[in-house]
């Protein structure tokens, strides 16, 4: 089946926010092994709405409108998609109690005109909102189904995933799962070169890489009937890639590069401190992201200036003067200070010139010295990264995550 997204709201057409609902629903779609030809977005009008959904109904199956359910007289979704499929809409008891009660539980006066978005056609399915006052619904109508959801994202995922996806899922005979391997070190033409002849022999499971935020995925995607197993079909698809991309594969699915990280600190029994400057504690964020991490994680130092990496780390100041904060001596010297002043397992030190000055021919925009020391070992990496200052500083953390990552591989 055929799917297009209308977004409804002036405020996408002014640019006021971004259509982040097509994005997200689009992503689940392709999961489910729908096809999204279109997206669309009209604003706050009843005539332009009706011809977009002309439009949409001449070209897709499945039309999903989002926004416009709220309780202003400018919200005309629903009663514009009832009017096009010439149907009368009502009071639906059920959710008039339901946002009676959300007004109750919130101590909060309820307007009149929030009954408006207790009213459906009688045939609709209802889609509860678990988190706000406007609930969903799918309407199946001369052979189209309209899947009518809110706007704010924090209401529509749930609703998608708690109700929406579970519908769709039954009207089909086909099983369709999906496993992301998560690439880091290695780019995307790379990676398409080592594996072009899986790509160019692909059928089923199918192979879609795609390439953002300094990584690169791998969505290997099977279909089956619903009583086999898709896994039977993606296991030795996986298992051929990560042979030839060996491991910079470095997770599957929701993995981060941190999660990892800290999963292995806790299997090796290891404990970590960081000493950052040009990445300024964005190394120690990441990580204490991730629930757990305080029983390996001890703690955390901003050595932004010389003499924070003296007074703190015990940093050399002869170091400084004749190699610069910015040098693989004064990375080594701050994780060798950092593991002796806080007692940890491992010390992580990262110095660099995030830009956009301070940087010379010798010594450019994007230089970074990143420095892990051991009770046994000390170790150095030169990077130079290219970009403005945010991803300078981004990319420093992932390639300093990426490279504990791979030291705490090695560790039995």
């Amino acid at each position: 089946m055929n799917v297009e997204i209308l977004g409804v709201g002036s405020e996408l057409l002014l640019g006021q926010i971004a259509n982040t609902n097509a994005q997200y629903i689009s992503q689940k779609l392709s999961e489910l092994g729908l096809n999204v030809y279109y997206h669309s977005v009209v604003g706050d009008n009843h005539e332009r709405l009706l011809k977009a959904l002309e439009i949409a109904v001449s070209r897709s199956d499945i039309i999903i409108t989002t926004g416009g359910l709220g309780p202003t007289m400018d919200d005309i979704t629903k009663e514009t998609v009832c009017d096009f499929l010439g149907l009368e809409i009502s009071v639906h008891g059920p959710s008039l109690e339901r946002i009676e009660a959300y007004f109750r539980q919130r101590n909060r006066p309820m307007t009149q005109n929030n009954v408006k978005q207790a009213m459906f056609p009688e045939k609709a399915k209802i889609l509860p909102n678990d988190v706000g006052t406007a609930p969903g619904a799918i309407v199946e109508e001369k052979g189209k189904i309209f899947i009518i959801l809110p706007g704010p994202p924090v209401e529509l995922k749930p609703m998608f995933e708690n109700y929406v996806i579970p519908y769709l899922e039954s009207k089909s005979d086909v099983r369709i799962c999906s496993k992301v391997l998560k690439i880091y070190g290695m780019g995307e033409s790379v990676v398409e070169e080592k594996i072009k002849d899986i790509l160019l022999h692909q059928s089923n499971p199918t192979i879609a890489p795609l390439a953002g935020n300094l990584e690169v995925t791998l969505r290997i995607t099977a279909r089956c009937p619903k009583n086999q197993d898709p896994y039977d079909l993606i296991g030795p698809v996986e298992n051929q890639i990560r042979e030839r991309l060996g491991d910079v594969v470095y997770g599957v699915d929701d993995d981060q590069l941190e999660s990892v990280v800290a999963a292995l600190l806790k299997e090796k029994k290891k404990n970590i401190s960081t000493a950052e400057s040009c990445t300024g504690g964005l190394i120690a964020n990441l990580l204490t992201n991730v629930p757990g991490i305080s029983e390996n994680f001890i703690e955390g130092f901003v050595t932004y200036s010389n003499e924070s990496k003296m007074s703190r780390l015990g940093v050399d100041k002869g170091t400084l003067e004749k190699y610069g904060a910015v040098s693989a001596e004064t990375a080594l010297e701050m994780a060798r200070g950092l593991i002796q002043v806080t007692g940890s397992d491992i010390g992580l030190a990262v110095t660099g010139i995030a830009g956009p000055g301070g940087g010379s021919e010798r010594k450019p925009v994007g230089l970074v010295y990143i420095a892990v020391a051991t009770a046994d070992k000390i170790q150095v990496q030169k990077y130079v990264f290219q970009g403005d200052r945010i991803r300078i500083k981004n990319a420093s953390a992932k390639a300093a995550l990426d490279w504990l990552r791979r030291i705490l591989l090695e560790i039995h």
